[in-house]
């Protein structure tokens, strides 16, 4: 692969490149597509995230092993405000080297819930403390640091395989607790959280599909679309023959 970069300057430099490079894939016509599904273009140029996943691998294939550098270089990144470095820096970024309060400020900075989901899908979700943030945040009053916690619940359910199916039962309670929150961005992920636990395994289908229907019944109207909306799923053919499979 030809060298794109001078990997002996510094992060910073690199950044500023990779920010150009952004700057120059600017598509108004993407950048619209993405207001439509609702995501925050004041500072987006339109650029996919299969673009942002190329120019990481580029990065990557030279520099994979050097976590510090890594790391500076997506703090900078970040730092920028620009929609599409972020999430780029989602991806670079050293899941060892995050702290609970780098975690708190990207997820607080966050203004769009496809950054937030990138955000706890590509690094957060790999951290040694995910499931601590995600009970923390379950009752975050900040739209999208809430939603991040009910996104960490639906993420580690699909992807910490090795986790035992019981930690996955005190994320019902605060599914419960939540599940009145109006706001789309939180009941969408309220709702993504109890669906992902409940497709899980067998232990995990019958308590999530109880409380499902237990919100079902709910007089609140938030409440009752999280749950009808789940049991539609959690009872659906698909899901109940892959239960079947885990048992």
């Amino acid at each position: 692969m030809t060298d794109m970069y001078d990997y002996a300057d510094v992060p910073k430099a690199i950044c500023a490149t990779l920010l150009e490079r952004i700057r120059a894939l600017e598509s108004p016509h993407d950048r619209d597509g993405m207001a439509r599904f609702g995501i925050n273009v004041e500072n987006a140029y339109g650029v996919s995230v299969t673009s942002l996943r190329g120019m990481a691998r580029e990065v990557l294939s030279e520099r994979r092993r050097d976590v510090e550098w890594r790391h500076e270089l997506a703090a900078c990144l970040w730092t920028s405000g620009i929609h599409e470095a972020q999430i780029l820096a989602t991806i670079l970024d050293v899941p060892a080297l995050v702290t609970r309060e780098q975690a708190l400020a990207w997820a607080a900075a966050s203004e769009s819930w496809d950054t937030t989901d990138l955000l706890v899908g590509n690094l957060l979700d790999k951290t040694a403390f995910a499931y601590e943030l995600a009970h923390d945040w379950s009752a975050a009053q900040e739209t999208f640091v809430k939603r991040a916690g009910f996104v960490l619940m639906a993420g580690l359910a699909v992807h910490d395989k090795k986790a035992d199916d019981a930690a996955f039962l005190p994320f019902m309670e605060l599914i419960r607790r939540e599940a009145h929150d109006e706001r789309n961005f939180v009941k969408k992920a309220v709702n993504w959280a109890l669906r992902q636990i409940g497709k899980r395994s067998a232990a995990l289908h019958s308590p999530a599909l109880a409380l499902a229907d237990e919100l079902s019944a709910s007089r609140d109207r938030s409440e009752r679309w999280v749950g009808r909306n789940a049991a539609r799923e959690l009872r659906s053919e698909s899901v109940l023959r892959r239960i079947e499979r885990t048992r």
